[in-house]
């Protein structure tokens, strides 16, 4: 079996033939957290891109330039206009194709690509894979890095808000207990039965059902796993029998992993709870439920 959208991923071997491409942008997403993933002890990665990162490369911040500075919650989606500016900064318009990675070394280290992956579809770009198995894999098997600065040229991005791909409260709270809604939980199965909470009230948003993002992809390697394999962990779930699928998490991350592995499965109908449990969790009027 393959992906049915195939084009939202590429591999090693790709990238280094097509690293001089003049209509190739690669952008490095990397944030850096502690061995418990614990949200504010987050650090943008921009320090270790400079130490080396995929040759071409530039860095791009979702911790501030990708984030909505007037939410109260963190990594929220900013505005049409700030994401168009950074994007024409990094050379990204119609016309040009980006490749994203990230430089994280743990098995959740597709999740912030994935989540610029996310927002860039959701601004109407479609034009934009995922590295497969990041700087991880690269330089496992030994390719090149560089500390050059990026000299992509400035661009024109134009955005094209897609709001179907992202879902609020008010949206998840209509999915509970929704036959044709499939609400997906993309944090560990400890979080999801509520005997370790990060975010504020344990447990998970009711009827959901549970697909860590650590479980997608290959211990070594750090790439996705098969199709077949994917598909059918996905469909235990019942992921694909159902009119929509929402995915949330902890901060909306993790849960963008999930969305871009579903939609490499042919998923049409998916968005991403952008608040997820940093919003949810802490509101005694949502519910909630543990095992």
């Amino acid at each position: 079996m393959t992906f049915v959208n195939p084009q939202y991923l590429v591999g090693t071997d790709w990238l280094e033939t097509h690293l001089t491409d003049p209509d190739l942008r690669v952008l490095d997403c990397t944030v850096l957290s502690d061995v418990d993933r614990r949200w504010p002890y987050l650090e943008s990665g921009r320090e270790t891109w400079a130490q080396g990162h995929i040759p071409g490369s530039g860095f791009v911040d979702l911790m501030s330039e990708l984030a909505d500075q007037e939410s109260p919650l963190p990594f929220m989606m900013p505005p049409a206009t700030q994401f168009a500016e950074v994007m024409s900064r990094y050379g990204v318009e119609d016309g040009t194709r980006v490749v994203l990675y990230e430089a994280g070394r743990n098995m959740m280290a597709s999740m912030w690509a994935a989540r610029v992956w996310w927002m860039l579809r959701a601004f109407g770009f479609d034009h934009a894979a995922i590295l497969n198995g990041g700087l991880h894999k690269w330089t496992m098997e030994g390719r090149p890095v560089s500390t050059e600065p990026c000299s992509y040229p400035l661009a024109r991005f134009t955005a094209r808000p897609r709001p179907e791909l992202m879902a609020d409260k008010h949206g998840v709270l209509a999915a509970i207990g929704d036959s044709s809604t499939c609400l997906i939980n993309a944090l560990t199965a400890e979080e999801h039965a509520g005997t370790i909470a990060y975010y504020g009230r344990p447990g998970r948003i009711p009827s959901s059902v549970n697909i860590p993002t650590i479980a997608l992809v290959d211990p070594v390697t750090h790439a996705y796993l098969p199709a077949e394999q994917l598909r059918a962990k996905l469909a235990a779930v019942g992921a694909f029998n159902r009119g929509r699928v929402i995915t949330y998490c902890g901060g909306a991350i993790a849960a963008c992993n999930v969305a871009l592995v579903l939609t490499l499965l042919g998923s049409t109908n998916v968005a991403v709870y952008d608040g997820s449990l940093l919003e949810w969790a802490p509101d005694p009027t949502l519910p909630i439920e543990t095992d």
